[in-house]
């Protein structure tokens, strides 16, 4: 190339450069107003201890969804959800009524010999024969413990136990060795009933209360009806096979087959019902106002215990909550200054996204606004706080994890380094971009529920440390300024795109590791 056709190129791309280094003068007017005095004022009362750790639901939720609401009707946003700052779901509590087991004839004792799991749905069973499916795990093409067996629409057994020459392939909850993996191989395989026999009987008696749950009743979809049994209980389906059962096992001496045996199972239970909400805004956009930026936090916590510990959860997430108000507080200044976006912003925090994700996923199901018309959503899940990894690091109170950037849109990354050079110049840590990361962070906060919608997605996150879920992560401990920063660049992200001209593409297919 010569000197001339460098030189020609170099004018040509100029103008480019200049424009994309260009600050918006309106962006950072609003922008200023994003500031640690502010954040930690509404802070320290998300966080304070009238709102008791804003378990879901508890009436410390509900103090702080009114805090929230009262915020949005201030600043004069619009009802997110059809005229209401809420969109309410249902909750579910089952409680204990009775349980029985009988093997031919023979009524066994609660707890001495057998205990329902609480989460079990309301039914009488009987059966003439009960299938040993070992230790019933299913793992690829590593094991299958149902080899030759035809279990569906019958009674499985299975050893709460695992062999010795088998290591899992996937590790943790979804691990095919969990109690939870091995049911979800026994429905899989079309078994209605599973008995999963245990070393520690008897034992205590169970708990007769479910954990409140947002599905009520039964669906085909969940475990078979599950009873936990001790090795007395085997033995009298089993007979001598059931006798030492587990040493048994290990010896190889047991091998999967049918037993005969009348068998009656019953549960009955009452259900309790609540409801709880997330909090919705939006600001009207202009041209554009039928395409939609979405803002999120989770305004939950973890509650309390014993009546007197409270989780204050100030970092985990009073401080992204906090910064959705901030951010709304920010683009309803810039409208005001005639600087409205183009596109609609919808402000929501949700409820339940330390039970499972509960308010994201029920949105994500139920949209007050077309999903295909949401260009991104940007989620703030603690930004208060230096995580372990950084407290001795020269960035410490100048970085930010940026997580999902790399996925469902290539505009996504470019867009958040240019944002980010223009004005607040952190350093954007996207380790947990990898999709080896043992910790998975892109599937564990609300973001993810967008993301399997097809919605790209940014997870600004500052790393776990030392008070995470622990009833010290307190107000007190937030670093203010940091949080204020990391806060503007969410909102010059926003404002980017909710005035670009295209919605972000959708390019890249969302690929899910092993054991999602």
């Amino acid at each position: 190339m010569t000197l001339k056709q460098t030189i020609a190129i170099a004018l040509i791309c100029l103008p480019a450069l200049v424009n994309a280094q260009k600050k918006d003068k309106g962006a950072m007017q609003a922008a200023s107003s994003i500031t640690a005095e502010d954040m930690k004022k509404h802070l320290y009362t998300i966080a304070s201890k009238e709102m008791e750790g804003r378990d879901t639901p508890s009436p410390g939720l509900e103090k702080a969804a009114n805090y929230i609401e009262a915020h949005f009707k201030a600043l004069g946003l619009t009802p997110g959800n059809n005229g209401s700052y809420r969109q309410y779901y249902t909750l579910y509590k089952d409680s204990l009524i009775g349980a029985s087991l009988s093997v031919n004839g023979a009524s066994l004792e609660l707890n001495k010999e057998f205990q329902p799991q609480a989460n079990s749905y309301a039914a009488e069973m009987r059966f003439s024969e009960a299938v040993f499916a070992g230790y019933g795990i299913v793992d690829g093409e590593v094991r299958n413990d149902y080899k030759d067996l035809k279990v569906a629409g019958k009674l499985v057994i299975i050893l709460d136990a695992l062999p010795a020459d088998y290591k899992p392939t996937v590790q943790g909850r979804n691990s095919p060795a969990s109690v939870f993996g091995k049911l979800e191989a026994a429905m899989n395989k079309g078994a209605v009933a599973v008995m999963v026999v245990n070393s520690g009987f008897p034992r205590r008696p169970g708990t007769t209360n479910s954990n409140w749950s947002m599905n009520g009743g039964y669906r085909p979809s969940q475990p078979p009806f599950t009873f936990n049994i001790g090795t007395d209980a085997v033995t009298k389906i089993m007979g001598e096979d059931g006798k030492d059962i587990f040493n048994k096992m290990k010896a190889g001496s047991l091998s999967n087959k049918t037993y005969p045996a009348e068998i009656t199972m019953s549960y009955a239970k009452t259900s309790t019902t609540t409801q709880v909400s997330n909090v919705l805004a939006v600001l009207e956009g202009t041209d554009k106002k039928d395409e939609f930026v979405v803002l999120t936090a989770h305004y939950d916590h973890v509650g309390k215990r014993n009546d007197t510990t409270i989780y204050y959860g100030a970092d985990d997430d009073g401080s992204g909550t906090t910064g959705v108000l901030e951010l709304a507080e920010a683009f309803v200044k810039a409208k005001a200054a005639g600087k409205g976006p183009r596109r609609s912003i919808l402000f929501m925090t949700v409820s339940g996204e330390e039970k499972g994700l509960w308010g994201s996923r029920y949105y994500s199901e139920h949209p007050v606004y077309p999903l295909d018309k949401t260009t991104v959503d940007l989620n703030i899940d603690m930004i208060g706080r230096i995580g372990t990894e950084y407290l001795k690091d020269k960035d410490s109170t100048n970085y930010v994890y940026i997580i999902g950037d790399d996925k469902l849109s290539s505009d996504l990354a470019p867009i958040t380094d240019q944002v980010n050079n223009t004005y607040v110049k952190m350093k954007l840590d996207r380790k947990y971009n990898d999709p080896n990361d043992p910790n998975r962070f892109y599937f564990r906060s609300d973001h993810y529920n967008f993301a399997q919608k097809g919605v790209p997605i940014i997870f600004y996150f500052n790393g776990t440390h030392a008070d995470y879920h622990r009833p010290t992560d307190t107000p007190d401990k937030i670093n203010y300024p940091m949080m204020a920063k990391r806060a503007q660049l969410v909102f010059y992200t926003a404002w980017e795109m909710a005035n670009r001209n295209e919605m972000l593409k959708r390019d890249i297919i969302l690929e899910k590791p092993k054991g999602f």
